[in-house]
């Protein structure tokens, strides 16, 4: 289910990211083409980073990753509104946790998004932190501390 995102995945996340429904779901703001492109190029150069598609069907449903920020390692997923559901999340990331052996790791989401708190609780995540940011928006802050 799980491979690296190559060059042409790029235009199908695209796609994803800018959906507006999954957008507000994630209190994530859509970027344009240009600056969706320049994360990408940054992303995939880093060599710290561990970036994979999301494939269901053949079809790219979306892509997850794990990366470094703040002297920290991070998760993060999208998946493709049309894929919703189908507990493909929940899979990936259970996949991506047998390839990264680092823990602690953790993952930001906004308290109203209910179904990737769901996700990140399925694979052991338990929240540690929450705070409001300067928008007004609540973030969770879960950890997968790697103790039994």
């Amino acid at each position: 289910m799980l491979r690296e995102v190559v060059e042409g995945d790029l235009p199908i996340l695209y796609e994803h990211e800018c959906d507006p429904e999954a957008a507000a779901m994630a209190a994530f703001p859509s970027r344009d083409r240009a600056a969706f492109m320049a994360h990408w190029a940054k992303t995939l150069a880093d060599d710290s980073a561990l970036t994979m598609a999301i494939v269901a069907g053949g079809e790219v449903a979306g892509n997850i990753g794990c990366w470094e920020a703040d002297g920290k390692r991070f998760v993060g997923y999208w998946i493709g509104r049309e894929f919703w559901g189908r507990g493909l999340a929940t899979q990936a990331l259970a996949e991506l946790l047998d390839l990264v052996e680092a823990r602690p790791l953790y993952a930001h989401v906004v308290k109203s998004n209910v179904a990737s708190i769901r996700v990140l609780e399925k694979n052991g995540f338990v929240e540690v932190e929450r705070h409001t940011g300067d928008d007004g928006i609540e973030e969770l802050v879960l950890e997968l501390s790697g103790e039994s």
